[in-house]
């Protein structure tokens, strides 16, 4: 069974009339797993509504900041578990379980520290520790906030005002890539260089704002899993064009999975 996984950031709850143009999208693409992040006003009624409107299940973690985040499943699929945190994280991480022929796949949908390259760092190992892939099939996904390891950004980080180049960068002035690398080295896979084809920029759109992104591109939102999950990872792509060039600031990322 090919099993279709969505991550979208959809800034701030789709406020400003942006929401209308979320869900579209995300009925079109009809994503059988679904990551959000930025659902800010969602809890309660809001959830209900956009769960109610893509035929999907939600399970949403709140956040103390306001950025909830959540997973939705379609039916087959269900939730037979669930967890949330967010004393420990800037923003917030929504766990569900969902039974699979892959064995109970964990779905975490997170947002980690955009402002503070250290702080951002801790939620990595954190929650690295917490879902780490020896535990058994687990799929994290989301906004990391977080550069990749394995491309020079000199050029990117060269491009921001000096506010927004601190955010990624290390206090020896290099590109900061350490939470990436902690999740490689609790044993999640970065599913892009294996299922992906390009530079999976996912910020920022043309026409949903990001001044804090650099113009040439930056790939900050992630689909990362256990090797057995990778293993059946196939079309990692990022999703252009439409309505995701105004609905958020942030391109969605989806993935297929044979499950």
């Amino acid at each position: 069974m090919t099993v279709r996984f969505l991550t979208w950031n959809i800034r701030t709850g789709g406020s400003g009339g942006r929401l209308d143009a979320v869900v579209s999208l995300l009925r079109r693409e009809s994503p059988d797993i679904l990551a959000l992040q930025e659902l800010r006003g969602f809890p309660g009624r809001r959830m209900r509504e956009v769960a109610g409107a893509l035929g999907m299940t939600p399970f949403l973690a709140r956040s103390v900041f306001g950025q909830s985040v959540a997973v939705l499943v379609r039916p087959p699929l269900r939730i037979v578990d669930w967890s949330g945190v967010r004393w420990r994280l800037h923003h917030a991480a929504a766990a569900v379980r969902v039974p699979t022929t892959a064995g109970q796949l964990t779905v975490v949908s997170t947002h980690l520290n955009a402002l503070s390259p250290y702080r951002r760092l801790r939620e990595a190992r954190f929650l690295a520790a917490r879902h780490r892939p020896g535990k058994g099939p687990v799929l994290l996904a989301g906004d990391l906030n977080s550069l990749d390891p394995d491309t020079d950004h000199t050029e990117r980080l060269a491009a921001l005002s000096g506010p927004y180049r601190r955010r990624h960068t290390t206090p020896d002035g290099t590109a900061d890539t350490r939470a990436i690398a902690a999740f490689t080295a609790a044993g999640f896979v970065d599913l892009w260089p294996r299922a992906g084809a390009g530079d999976g920029h996912t910020v920022p759109t043309t026409r949903g704002g990001g001044h804090e992104f650099s113009a040439t591109g930056m790939r900050l939102d992630y689909l990362m899993a256990a090797p057995p999950i990778a293993a059946r990872a196939t079309n990692a792509r990022v999703l252009r064009g439409a309505e995701t060039e105004y609905a958020s600031d942030h391109y969605p990322l989806a993935v297929d999975l044979e499950l």
